[in-house]
């Protein structure tokens, strides 16, 4: 006598066959989607000059942090080397990850149409560092503000510009994350000058670009 086939043995099947259709659905969006973004991509062109960018924070923050005598600038400047040197981190890991170099053959900020030879907006000249290497603790506070302040301004524009041109979801979650911490430590560092009795420097510093 044949065994009896279970009642269930057709749903079953059927469903073990959609579930089958739908990971190769899944296998071709993800091959067609997760294409590794090119040497010329803004996703490569972001990593390397965000990291540029970010290092020159990391370097002014542990000069203030090692320097200060304010408990409030020491933190504000210890968190920002911490935070910032994980990101450079993040995407450093990225473009091993894409087997792409640390450096790219476009002068830097092409992926967003402003390609520039000088130094990027925002970044502190080589002057600027070795003056706040040289203040006094009371010095060096206000003269970090003051060049943090448009550093920040100008990473926040890089941040929004790959957000509208990538569609790598690790990407544009760094970015965003990216723009809304340096926005509120903007505000932070103002409130910090202002408490000082100095003006914070003029925004418009940090959006210049070099065309």
């Amino acid at each position: 006598m044949a065994p009896k086939t279970p009642r269930d043995a057709g749903p079953l099947i059927l469903l073990l066959s959609a579930a089958t259709v739908l990971f190769a659905a899944l296998a071709l969006w993800l091959y067609l989607t997760g294409q590794e973004p090119g040497d010329n991509s803004a996703e490569a062109g972001f990593v390397r000059d965000m990291s540029v960018h970010h290092a020159q924070a990391v370097e002014m923050a542990e000069i203030v942090r090692d320097k200060t005598g304010s408990e409030e600038v020491r933190l504000l400047a210890a968190d920002m080397a911490l935070t910032q040197q994980g990101q450079i981190g993040h995407m450093q890991g990225w473009l091993d990850s894409w087997n792409l170099p640390a450096t790219g053959a476009e002068p830097a900020m092409s992926w967003m149409g402003h390609p520039t030879q000088a130094r990027m907006p925002g970044m502190a000249s080589p002057e600027e560092i070795q003056r706040l290497q040289n203040a006094s603790p009371e010095e060096a506070d206000e003269i970090f503000l003051r060049l943090m302040i448009p550093h920040h301004q100008a990473a926040v524009p890089m941040a929004e510009a790959v957000m509208e041109r990538t569609d790598r979801p690790e990407v544009e979650n760094l970015a965003g994350a990216i723009a809304a911490s340096q926005r509120g430590e903007i505000q932070v560092m103002k409130d910090m000058l202002e408490e000082r009795g100095a003006e914070a420097p003029e925004s418009s510093r940090g959006h210049d670009h070099s065309h």
